[in-house]
């Protein structure tokens, strides 16, 4: 009832027709869109095509939060696309999409989807479970909107005309802070499971409920998340830990049922008291850091929220006669390749993760030259602001912690004073070099040349 009233004031034509909402009520600025985005979506209208920003940008731009990307969306096809931008170039197979550069930006640009599954020669390729594998059908304007999954996510902004687009009461919607799926909620996770975890990632970012009927079937559908390639679990997952609001996110999957198969190894980790903390300690962390401005790194990240999985398997193998530094080797090795199993963590990020770990052991050597060496190490801040959380989070002592803040804030002089006396299991065995006998007279002669 409220969202035809709002939609009404915002005056939405017949049944089918889509709202063309201007400027005094929807209240974008033109200049609140990056200009490689505008100079996209104008150069297609000036060579006769329609084109619009669209999706998240639009969504965001209306909620009042910046967005990081623009997208553009657009009758022409990819071909046509690439004909109308000399610095541009097709990508994709499930549906191909066009990368236009406009100076340091990258424009993304994907023609208008039509429905699939009407004729035999467009009928999308799925799998047994339902799930789209590869889906190269364009359409009307009409039917992209209705091809998106959410409504706040339907509405496409003409820089041009200044004026909002919306098919699917999406302004209403988000006016009311709802999330609702465009479609039957089952068919639409069924298509793409991943939609279950951009559910609650936009329900976190927004502060939004997610609608009845939207929510009820995710519980009933979350174990498709098995059949997700794990490179694109891997882009939603970091995508949901580096939003911003990466704790709520966590507690939303937890809610919702999700968070189990998709970061297995969390499984355990959450339900334990030490692991719970350390982990909600570096959600809080990168939250911080996104709203600040500042980078994240996604292999700090996963270092943290893998740890304790890593600590347990350690010790396991220390019990068993295990020499500590192999040990530690060897647990990282394992997380890693069972968690591979879900997630594609990316080799850069994975070498990243394991220097971090690496150098946890090392922190606790205080004595002789070895603070000096860990100190030149590459990711040596990045393994102290490990440590410093573990510190935080009661893993360690927090001594341990107090003495590295020290040791870095102290001169030459005060910090050979700080080293601690070295144990005698650490100290230099010296290898006796076996002396060869001295060459007697007779032997020097023996070798001496004729």
């Amino acid at each position: 009832m409220i969202r035809k009233l709002i939609s009404r004031v915002l005056g939405r034509k017949s049944a089918g027709e889509p709202a063309e909402i201007p400027h005094s009520k929807h209240g974008i600025r033109r200049d609140a869109i990056s200009s490689g985005s505008w100079r996209t979506v104008e150069t297609l209208q000036e060579k006769g095509y329609k084109a619009f920003v669209v999706g998240g940008a639009v969504r965001d731009l209306l909620a009042g939060i910046k967005p990081k990307d623009f997208d553009v969306a657009t009758n022409a096809t990819p071909e046509q696309v690439r004909q109308c931008f000399r610095r541009s170039r097709i990508i994709g197979r499930r549906f191909q999409i066009v990368h236009v550069m406009m100076g340091q930006e990258t424009i993304e640009v994907t023609t208008f989807r039509g429905h699939h599954g009407q004729q035999d020669s467009h009928r999308a390729q799925t799998d047994e479970q339902g799930r789209v594998l590869r889906d190269n059908v364009f359409g009307s304007q009409k039917e992209d909107a209705a091809r998106r999954d959410f409504t706040v996510n339907a509405l496409y902004y003409d820089p041009v005309a200044e004026t909002v687009v919306d098919y699917h009461h999406g302004l209403a919607d988000l006016k009311q802070k709802t999330l609702r799926m465009i479609g039957d909620p089952a068919t639409r996770y069924r298509e793409d499971p991943v939609r279950m975890l951009r559910a609650v990632r936009l329900a976190a970012k927004l502060d939004f409920s997610i609608e009845t009927g939207t929510r009820q079937p995710i519980g009933e559908l979350a174990e498709l998340i098995e059949n997700v390639p794990p490179s694109r679990l891997f882009d939603e997952m970091l995508k949901l830990l580096t939003s911003g609001h990466a704790v709520k996110c966590l507690q939303r999957l937890r809610a919702e049922g999700l968070h189990r198969g998709v970061l297995p190894l969390l499984d355990v980790i959450l339900e334990q008291p030490l692991g719970e903390r350390f982990v909600t300690l570096a959600l809080e962390n990168t939250d911080r850091r996104v709203h600040e401005g500042k980078p994240i790194s996604p292999g700090f990240l996963f270092a943290t929220l893998l740890w304790h999985e890593v600590l347990g398997r350690w010790e396991g193998l220390k019990a068993g006669g295990a020499r500590p530094i192999p040990a530690l080797f060897q647990a990282m090795d394992d997380v890693l390749d069972v968690q591979a199993e879900k997630l594609a963590i990316t080799r850069r990020v994975a070498g990243d993760i394991k220097d971090i770990w690496a150098l946890q052991p090392r922190f606790e050597q205080r004595s002789g030259k070895r603070p000096y060496g860990l100190l030149e190490q590459p990711r040596f801040k990045a393994g102290l602001d490990f440590l410093l959380m573990r510190v935080q989070s009661g893993e360690v002592p927090d001594e341990l912690g107090q003495w590295w803040g020290a040791f870095l804030a102290a001169d030459g002089e005060g910090r050979a004073a700080m080293l601690l006396p070295q144990k005698p299991d650490e100290k230099k065995k010296r290898r006796r070099r076996k002396r060869k006998p001295a060459a007697t007279h007779d032997d020097a002669h023996d070798e001496a040349p004729e």
